[in-house]
């Protein structure tokens, strides 16, 4: 398998929230991540895409979401990543500790797991999240702009954790098609397989979960999750092996700010590639990113309509993101 055929690791993840307000003062606001891009869902532009990450919206740091102001509940269950996990250091879970409970936000742990140590918690519309303390997470970058010391903050993500009903042919596409390679089992049913070299960003965790109920596509559930392709050339590689697979790719999809190819794998979670190029900087300069409406070129004859139709968000001053927010 040459290099180019295989992922590097997480790119983002894709959830589906409530409320877009309460998303921005959770993830921007308690959390502390840069929000770096405000647009639309492509397929459905009079929903907001908003994007969270680190300081320069690396592939690796990304959280996006789908506000879905009366959408229904999702379900956590198999066929689902049931857990994101963001990457701190080491000494950085005591911080974490303190804020969450400042800000009313229920946690369980830290717990020890092995050379990782974890608090697990839920966003206001149930996201099931993890703070995974490493010391693999020097190497990342931190976003310090939101009142939060660049020591505790968040280096973007650590991992995720797919639920299945049976893991062995997801472990195997894992393997053979985009090149992760078994790290570690026997926790609670779960086996861990690694990109690259291992590190904070890419890990995925895959717990066989029996008979729990399939998961369901709602407020509070992860939509996808994408993994890291170094670029066009590299993302057809892994497209073909994926068909090689058996399954069914779509073909590329232009993303403005990324490359995507979209499967569903299995056990039925649903993954894309996506290209690390060209990045979030293609439509606002660094300094400003996240802070006015983007829309691809196709709506921007609708953009009066969407400026009007869509609500208003604030992002929370670093003063403000420091005290307790509405649950």
């Amino acid at each position: 398998m040459t290099s180019h055929a295989v992922v590097l690791g997480i790119h983002h993840v894709t959830a589906i929230a409530g409320d877009a307000q309460r998303n921005v003062d959770f993830y921007a606001g308690v959390l502390g991540l840069r929000l770096v891009k405000r647009t639309v869902n492509f397929d459905d532009p009079r929903t907001y895409h908003l994007y969270y990450g680190d300081g320069e919206g690396r592939p690796g740091s990304i959280l996006t979401f789908f506000p879905w102001p009366r959408g229904a509940r999702g379900r956590q269950g198999r066929g689902q990543v049931a857990v994101t996990s963001f990457a701190v250091l080491p000494g950085a879970i005591g911080f974490w500790v303190e804020r969450l409970v400042k800000h009313g936000v229920a946690f369980e742990g830290p717990v020890r797991r092995g050379d990782e140590q974890a608090l697990a918690f839920r966003d206001h519309d149930g996201l099931m999240l993890e703070i995974v303390a490493h010391a693999g997470a020097e190497g990342r970058a931190a976003w310090d702009g939101a009142g939060i010391p660049e020591r505790h903050a968040l280096r973007g993500f650590h991992a995720v954790t797919l639920w299945e009903e049976r893991g062995e042919e997801t472990e195997r596409l894992l393997v053979d098609a985009l090149g992760f390679r078994g790290v570690d089992e026997g926790r609670d049913g779960t086996r861990r397989f690694a990109a690259g070299d291992g590190g904070p960003g890419r890990l995925v965790d895959v717990r066989t979960v029996g008979g729990f109920l399939r998961g369901v596509d709602g407020v509070g559930a992860v939509h996808h999750v994408a993994w890291r392709a170094p670029d066009d050339a590299g993302e057809l590689a892994i497209r073909e092996r994926v068909v090689a697979a058996g399954l069914a790719p779509t073909p590329v999809i232009d993303r403005q700010y990324f490359h995507s190819v979209y499967f569903r794998e299995p056990g039925g979670v649903l993954f894309e590639i996506a290209t690390d190029p060209p990045g979030f900087t293609v439509d606002e300069p660094l300094a400003e990113l996240g802070t006015g409406l983007r829309l691809p070129p196709r709506y921007e004859t609708m953009r009066a309509e969407l400026e009007r139709s869509l609500p208003a968000l604030h992002v929370p001053s670093p003063a403000a993101a420091g005290a307790p927010v509405a649950t």
